[in-house]
């Protein structure tokens, strides 16, 4: 017998166990009116009511629903509501240009598309035939009908269009399937050891990645969503406080605003010893996982992955064995990548590129076959990221291959000096990039913005000289207010390179 693995189950699963059990707590300040608490069996009944009003809007199966959100209720349901019912959802990130949301509701094919009202004046210059403002105008369900039921859905259809981060000129739109999904929020739940006791705090984006899997998964097993619209350290803790949030995750620059919040926060830091926070999307210093495990008293677990892999490729978590460790000792162990997660198979290919081999690999790129076939060469997919794998089978990622910076011949691993950099007290966030010099061939050079205590260039250099050989330490400090990020909290290195790679015909050198 085989029955298809798709993304409604874990909706129907929580409806038929939990129906009267609260599983949103939608955001309560924002521009469109909240839908407050709702039940796992109300959430079933509004996504039963966006599939049906896709049906009146005459959105066949396969047909692409794009929205412009940031966090909210209404997003969360569209999982399932979209999704569920064989169309395709394209979540797009809330931060981008007119010109790049353009781009990809012309690029998806998307025929109808809901903003934020926020975002409502991207309309008139979106080409989608239905065009909708959230929560105005009852326009996103069809109360009291009942939909289409899905004829002949399969496992391997598309289920999510995510285009990648915007590092890149023109972003790829990645197919995930419904098989991507199902596998990748499991195995995400396995290894993080969610149930139905968890509350999750939605600190990361929806957008990205279908939120790492976890709308999926923490529906499945009943746990409860608070929706948070805004990143903000105190919101954050306050939401800690007063929900018994359990679970979040974040990129790095999410925990350091966190952070920064509990300095000043009064009283016993909310969670303590109950929050397991999972953090991706650059490989975090030593030191701010130290801090998480000192200062919040919070649970540090570390997930690599790329969109293409919905995401999850490695988990690191701490483990029995490390409990006789110092804090720094095994934040040093959680500072790693992680082993493979279950159903994950990993190697190094030319120049010490990760390779990985998984059942939440991408369908391909939408409209793309080119870079498809690049990307799935071999049968194994092609990071991007240069990494080492060590005696234990943990992965530890040395850069993005393209900022591998070659300087004097010899290769600098801009997150190793991140890192040594990051482990100075003044220092709150950091980039170190190369730029051309005629003797080096590159120069390293760091950009730094501190957290305003008085520290000179030399000071950081002669700490990056007791941690670090020589060739790798910054050869100059350029201190700054503010790094470009992307929405996750990816540091966006082409736009630092931009001003000092200008005129060149390349940027290596």
């Amino acid at each position: 017998m085989f029955f298809p693995l798709l993304v409604s189950d874990f909706l129907d699963r929580a409806e038929l166990v939990y129906g009267d059990r609260i599983a949103i707590v939608d955001e309560p300040d924002q521009p469109a009116p909240s839908l407050g608490e709702l039940t796992y069996r109300q959430v079933g009944v509004n996504a039963r009511a966006q599939a049906a009003k896709l049906d009146q809007l005459g959105v066949p199966v396969g047909g692409r629903v794009a929205f412009v959100s940031q966090n909210s209720g209404r997003l969360l349901t569209s999982f399932f509501g979209v999704s569920g019912f064989g169309r395709v959802l394209v979540p797009i990130n809330f931060r981008l240009t007119q010109a790049e949301i353009e781009y990809i509701v012309d690029h998806s094919g998307a025929d109808t598309i809901y903003v934020d009202p926020a975002a409502r004046d991207l309309l008139p210059g979106l080409s989608a035939k239905n065009k909708f403002v959230l929560g105005e105008d009852d326009d996103l369900y069809l109360p009291g009908v009942e939909p289409r039921p899905w004829d002949g859905a399969e496992e391997s259809a598309t289920a999510t269009i995510n285009y990648t981060s915007g590092t890149t000129a023109r972003p790829k739109g990645v197919q995930l399937t419904h098989r991507n999904l199902w596998l990748n929020s499991t195995v995400f739940g396995l290894h993080t050891t969610i149930d139905d006791n968890d509350v999750l705090l939605h600190t990361l984006p929806m957008f990205h990645v279908n939120g790492w899997g976890t709308p999926f998964g923490v529906t499945g097993v009943g746990g409860r969503h608070i929706v948070l619209r805004q990143v903000d350290g105190p919101e954050i803790l306050r939401r800690v406080r007063d929900h018994g949030v359990t679970l979040m995750c974040a990129a790095p620059a999410v925990v350091n605003t966190i952070l920064d919040a509990a300095a000043d926060w009064d009283g016993p830091i909310p969670g303590r010893d109950k929050v397991r926070i999972v953090v991706a999307g650059a490989p975090p210093p030593t030191r701010t996982i130290e801090r998480v495990q000192e200062e919040l008293g919070w649970e540090f677990i570390q997930l690599y992955g790329l969109t293409e892999t919905a995401p999850v490729l490695t988990i690191n978590r701490r483990r029995s064995e490390w409990d006789e460790l110092s804090s720094t000792d095994r934040a040093k162990r959680l500072n790693r990548a992680g082993p493979p997660a279950l159903g994950v198979r990993l190697a190094l290919g030319e120049g010490d590129e990760v390779l990985a081999r998984t059942n939440h690999g991408l369908a391909g790129y939408w409209e793309n076959p080119e870079a498809t076939a690049d990307a799935q060469e071999g049968n194994w997919f092609h990071t991007g990221d240069g990494g080492t794998i060590d005696a234990d089978g943990y992965l530890t990622i040395s850069d993005r291959k393209k900022d591998v910076i070659i300087s004097g011949g010899e290769n600098v691993s801009s997150i190793e000096v991140e890192d040594a950099l990051t482990s100075h007290p003044a220092v709150r966030e950091v980039a170190v990039i190369g730029i051309p010099d005629e003797r080096w061939g590159e120069l390293v050079i760091a950009l730094v913005v501190t957290d305003g205590s008085p520290v000179t260039s030399e000071d950081l250099i002669a700490h990056c000289r007791t941690l670090l050989a020589g060739y790798k330490c910054p050869k100059r400090i350029e201190f700054t207010d503010t790094l470009a990020r992307t929405a996750t909290g990816k540091l966006q290195k082409f736009k630092l390179r931009e001003p000092f790679w200008k005129g060149m015909d390349r940027n290596v050198n």
